[in-house]
């Protein structure tokens, strides 16, 4: 449980998150690849945007509301598909789909994910998106395709920013491994993080096991207790070209968005592709370092769609002004990982939920002071970019 008093944004959050959970798993949710430049270029974005404030509007009635692929939506917050999110709490994915189910909001779902894509939908009433790697083998990655279907997923992530895995040092000094298996060095930290390691305990003996959850490494040939970038390699296509989004679109048919897009020539591409929605994303600074910041980016990818498909972005976003200055640039959607990430961590689903609510009033009150009262009401006059 949390105390509420004392929690009223996401770096209260984070501050709770790093009591509760070993130091091994907090440097896989927080860590990057190499020196972690490009994490760092994801905030400083947001610092580099200045709000210009409009006065003497009429803000007495607000609405964050909006609609994204044709799905009405409470506001333009989507979770970010994470893998393994039973490192934070046991419930993990289940959890966040309950959380974003009753926040009204889309939740996307990794295909690195803890539990399995069915047990995931039947728990949330929410809309669901999955996210999805080609794999090598492309029959198995038709039938996770055909699964997600079945199983009411709306649309499909298709994430092309992993050709194979960045170095993530602070994982390769952890040993990180897949399903994980602590060091006798690591064990004083543990016990040190009771609360967390009990709970871990129990779901394991239940039953549930901290891996994959939409396959076993038997069923996909790969090798077991794996490094992270090792399952990478050995699962990942990295002769993937634009000719396989022709394909998915085939298997899938249904709304298809392609993640990882960083540059407005890559964006004209994925439009040309077929693709309904461009998802501006370096991995959260996970793949690729020395990379531009997602927001830097936005702008020129915008002018370069010219409004051919929808554009969200990811990474950086800790506030809810956050979400506003992306939105005026021309994003019609902003997605949170390591935030909601907190939030589970420190208190399940009502972690996840409160994380969105906060986000929400975050948004809400700066809109208010800027004197912009709706989404619509949001355009690049909003905002100024400093040093152009």
């Amino acid at each position: 449980m949390t105390k509420s008093g004392r929690i009223h944004n996401v770096e209260d959050y984070r501050g709770l998150a790093h009591k509760r959970l070993p130091r091994a798993v907090i440097d896989f949710i927080e860590g990057g690849a190499e020196d972690e430049i490009t994490i760092s270029r994801n905030r400083a974005g947001f610092e580099n945007i200045h709000i210009i404030p409009r006065i003497l509007t009429d803000v007495s009635v607000r609405n964050i509301s909006t609609t994204i692929l044709g799905t009405p939506v409470s506001s333009p917050i989507v979770l970010c598909p994470v893998g393994l999110a039973t490192l934070a709490h046991p419930m993990g994915e289940v959890a966040a789909g309950i959380a974003a189910a009753n926040k009204g909001i889309i939740s996307t779902y990794s295909s690195s994910s803890s539990w399995n894509l069915e047990d995931i939908a039947a728990a949330s009433s929410g809309v669901k998106w999955f996210q999805l790697y080609i794999w090598k083998d492309r029959k198995l990655t038709a039938e996770i395709v055909e699964r997600a279907r079945k199983a009411g997923y709306t649309a499909l992530v298709l994430t092309v920013d992993v050709p194979i895995s960045a170095r993530r040092e602070r994982d390769l000094r952890n040993g990180f491994t897949i399903p994980p298996r602590p060091r006798l060095n690591q064990m004083g930290d543990l016990f040190q993080h009771f609360g967390w390691f009990y709970a871990q305990l129990k779901s394991e003996i239940s039953g549930h096991k901290m891996s994959m959850g939409n396959f076993t490494p038997e069923n996909v040939g790969m090798r077991t207790r794996l490094k992270m970038l090792e399952v990478v390699n050995e699962l990942f296509d990295p002769s993937i070209t634009w000719k396989d989004v022709a394909w998915l679109k085939s298997i899938w048919k249904g709304p298809v968005v392609i993640k990882g897009v960083m540059t407005p020539e890559d964006a004209k591409l994925a439009v040309k592709a077929g693709a309904d929605a461009i998802w501006i994303s370096n991995h959260g600074g996970r793949q690729l370092d020395g990379v531009s910041g997602t927001i830097e980016v936005l702008p020129e990818i915008v002018n370069a769609v010219k409004g051919k498909a929808e554009i969200y972005l990811d990474g950086g976003v800790r506030r809810g002004s956050d979400i506003v200055k992306a939105i005026a640039l021309g994003a019609n959607a902003c997605m949170i990982g390591r935030p909601y990430m907190y939030g589970l961590a420190a208190n399940g689903a009502a972690g996840v939920e409160s994380i969105i609510k906060i986000l929400e009033i975050e948004m809400d009150a700066t809109m208010a002071l800027m004197g912009r009262p709706t989404i619509a009401s949001l355009d690049s006059s909003s905002v100024r970019i400093a040093n152009k």
